[in-house]
């Protein structure tokens, strides 16, 4: 596209002296000019047409100043238009006044055509630059209004409904809560049904963060949903979903898991732990204890990997915390971490809480540590507990 230039000056004269010296600009299209005779013609061009990239404006004019245009320039507030400013020598003033309210340089009368034709040059030069600046800027908000959406239909894709499963509410209670630390995030959580006497449920934390995560978050929950709902068991889903996240790996992605079946009759839960963070068992009698640390790799590493399971029996009153590691290595303003320890002094006050307010107090203890500082990793909690 040309450089638009409009020239506003009374002296007609100056029409054919610009259109003669860039003659080969013109007929190049690298420049277009158009022409007006005083600052109020000139106004009613700018109305009319908004893609003019460099004014090129006496001061001295009828009817309407060079200062009072380019106040009303101003006004419009186009960084990309440029004005530079021309008249007399003498007329250092009026030159000074208007390079204070904004004009980007100047010229005096007679003109140094070579000069002048520098002066345009560094004008382009900036307005690409201005020019750029503005397309990525809209660029990075179309982005950020996608993230958005992204943030919704990631959020949307979760439980958020409690309780789940309201026809066994006097037995099971269970709750979650997933909060990313960018628009989107790589942790998940999930509860599904099996058939009438057990629930699957689900909690992983993918490598990484931001979209990429998010996309893969997408594709290991989806996986391992669909597989766990056909009723085989823990190992047999983590297995079989595995192979099957390792082949779509991208970049050596892959996602940490803790994957468990519960039996609302009898309170047993035969549970997968693919490497990810060892849950606490809150006992009914006041007591806390830690699963112990997985035996099997991550989700998405290796094919050929055969994920064994564990059994745990959950008695009355009994509720099983499960989280992602963004609880434990939260940081404060002084890069300390929220920690283990203060997490199952925590949970041995909330042993008698309901799921809700167990996460609950985690959420706001966590918050309270980290104090101003920012969130650094995605925090997901996943409470169950046999009534």
């Amino acid at each position: 596209m040309p450089i638009k230039i409009l020239s506003v000056d009374d002296e007609i004269d100056l029409e054919l002296l610009l259109t003669q010296y860039f003659r080969r600009q013109i007929r190049k299209g690298e420049y277009e000019f158009k022409f007006a005779h005083n600052g109020l013609e000139a106004l009613t061009m700018l109305l009319k047409e908004k893609d003019f990239d460099i004014i090129l404006s006496d001061i001295n004019m009828p009817e309407m100043d060079g200062l009072t245009l380019l106040t009303k320039i101003n006004e419009m507030q186009n960084p990309a238009l440029k004005c530079i400013m021309v008249s007399a020598y003498g007329d250092m003033g009026n030159i000074r006044q208007a390079m204070n309210n904004g004009a980007f340089d100047f010229a005096t009368k007679p003109i140094d055509l070579d000069d002048l034709s520098v002066t345009i040059e560094k004008a382009i030069e900036q307005i690409r630059y201005i020019k750029t600046m503005q397309k990525e800027h809209t660029q990075l908000e179309s982005i950020k209004g996608d993230l958005a959406v992204a943030r919704e239909i990631q959020q949307a894709i979760l439980p958020r409904i409690f309780p789940p499963f309201p026809e066994n509410a006097h037995q099971l209670d269970i709750a979650a809560s997933m909060n990313a630390a960018k628009d989107v995030g790589g942790d998940f959580y999930d509860f599904f049904r099996i058939d009438d006497e057990r629930i699957g449920f689900v909690i992983a934390d993918v490598s990484g963060k931001g979209v990429p995560a998010a996309i893969f978050m997408a594709v290991s929950r989806t996986l391992i949903r669909a597989t766990g709902i056909r009723g085989v068991s823990a190992a047999e889903c983590m297995t079989y979903s595995n192979v099957l996240l390792a082949k779509e790996s991208v970049n050596c992605m892959f996602v940490t898991v803790f994957y468990g079946i519960y039996n609302i009759k009898t309170g047993e839960v035969t549970y997968t732990n693919a490497g990810h963070n060892p849950p606490y068992l809150l006992k009914a009698n006041g007591s806390l204890k830690s699963l112990g640390n997985s035996k099997n790799i991550a989700a998405g590493v290796m094919e050929d990997i055969p994920f064994t399971e564990e059994t745990l029996q959950l008695e009355p009153g009994d509720t099983l915390l499960m989280y992602t590691d963004g609880v434990t290595e939260a940081t404060d303003t002084e890069e300390k971490e929220y920690g283990e320890a203060r997490l199952e002094a925590l949970l041995k006050q909330s042993t008698q809480a309901d799921c809700q307010q167990i996460i609950d107090n985690v959420k706001a203890d966590v918050k309270a540590f980290v104090g101003e500082a920012e969130q650094s990793d995605d925090i997901t909690l996943l409470a169950l507990k046999r009534k």
